[in-house]
């Protein structure tokens, strides 16, 4: 049997990552992923760097909106990670980080636009409100019908599929062992901490966090706990590379689902959360290891929102679609911290995990070496304990 302070399963950005922080700090870690490292949403998103409140919270009322103010604290803190993290990891992530647009384009649009500025400044995010014509002065490619914006000058964009493979060499140099393609099959608590394995491997740790993304709440089943995390499908697009349109900023919409940005090489990646249609399994649940199907309104709904935004993207030709699934919460906020009836086992994932993963992955690592990280308190599992209270 093998033994390590931690077991971390899977092997995204977050797992990655707290793998890397933990065992610099010193501890024994071995991390488990059922497929290979970066497979999963962490290298299917399109990886913008989101630090204003997300239209998904906005577009459900004051209610989430004002619970959404709570995950500012967090983005401020991932803006100083994400600066210093190419540094950090001795890697060219792609980082770009020159700022980013959320666009308005009705009245009621811009009211909305307003309401959303003025909580992130109350919050002390770095933010301005621009008129149609003041965006426009920074960002000459926005249609002449955005009549306001809310302008972040952090935000920006990386590399998903680099970001990944950087933290696991980055976990292998600091000691951590990382085992690919090995789906666990059991994991209990026993006395002094945990036993999980997959067929003839056996692994005993005194701690395990479960960073599996839309697998998490099968790895909770595995030790009798539930997850509230949920496999959401989602839709992304790139075009060919343009020799004329230049985007060098991360555009979004507080009223339409879109986000847009331009990679080094040129192509406009465009996404924003139009959603996939999920693959079912055989007994009729959902099977986020099958590759949804893309929907085709979801395709048209999305090139048309970016091309009424951006209008020059209608002369370029699109040559890839994508669908990639990732896991949101019951209540939309990230599941991050201990879970409270199963003292030592360790939940990471929900919503915004490309954004803020490095952040999660640093003070969860923290948190599981004895250095208590109030920034998590709002996103604990603990608010969903009565969800456990059955378990055992």
């Amino acid at each position: 049997m093998e033994r390590c302070d931690v077991l971390v399963v899977g092997g995204g950005l977050v797992g990655c990552a707290a793998a890397w922080h933990l065992a610099a700090a010193g501890a024994s870690v071995t991390v488990v992923d059922a497929a290979d490292f970066g497979l999963g949403a962490s290298g299917q998103n399109a990886g913008s760097l989101h630090f204003q409140i997300e239209r998904r919270f906005l577009e459900q009322g004051d209610a989430l909106a004002r619970q959404a103010e709570q995950t500012i604290a967090l983005s401020r803190m991932a803006i100083d990670d994400w600066k210093g993290l190419e540094v950090a990891l001795g890697a060219d992530l792609h980082v770009v980080m020159d700022g980013g647009f959320m666009v308005a384009d009705t009245p009621e649009q811009v009211a909305m636009l307003e309401r959303k500025v003025e909580r992130e400044l109350r919050e002390g995010l770095r933010m301005r409100l621009l008129d149609g014509d003041e965006a426009r002065a920074i960002a000459p490619y926005l249609s002449p019908s955005i009549l306001a914006a809310g302008y972040a000058p952090d935000e920006g964009h990386a590399d998903s599929r680099a970001i990944v493979p950087a933290y696991a060499d980055a976990a292998r140099r600091a000691g951590a062992r990382l085992i690919s393609r090995t789906r666990l099959d059991r994991l209990q608590r026993v006395t002094g901490g945990f036993e999980a394995g997959a067929g003839d491997l056996s692994i005993r740790a005194g701690q395990v966090l479960a960073a599996a993304g839309a697998w998490t709440p099968q790895i909770c089943a595995l030790a009798n706990l539930h997850a509230p995390l949920y496999p959401v499908a989602l839709l992304m697009n790139v075009t060919e590379r343009s020799r004329t349109l230049e985007v060098p900023h991360l555009v979004q919409h507080v009223g339409r689902r879109l986000s847009m940005k331009q990679t080094g090489a040129g192509n406009i990646l465009i996404g924003g959360g139009w959603p996939s249609r999920l693959a079912r399994t055989g007994d009729g649940g959902f099977d986020p290891g099958v590759r949804p199907e893309l929907i085709a309104d979801s395709l048209s709904g999305n090139l048309r929102a970016a091309i009424d935004t951006v209008p020059a993207v209608a002369g370029l030709n699109l040559i890839r679609s994508w669908t990639g699934v990732t896991a949101v919460s019951a209540d939309q906020l990230p599941v991050v911290g201990e879970v409270p009836r199963m003292p030592g086992f360790w939940i990471a994932g929900g919503g915004s995990a490309f954004t803020l993963g490095p952040t999660f992955a640093r003070l969860v690592a923290q948190a599981m070496g004895g250095i208590p990280a109030p920034e998590l308190a709002f996103v604990s599992p603990a608010r969903f304990e009565h969800l456990n209270s059955f378990m055992g």
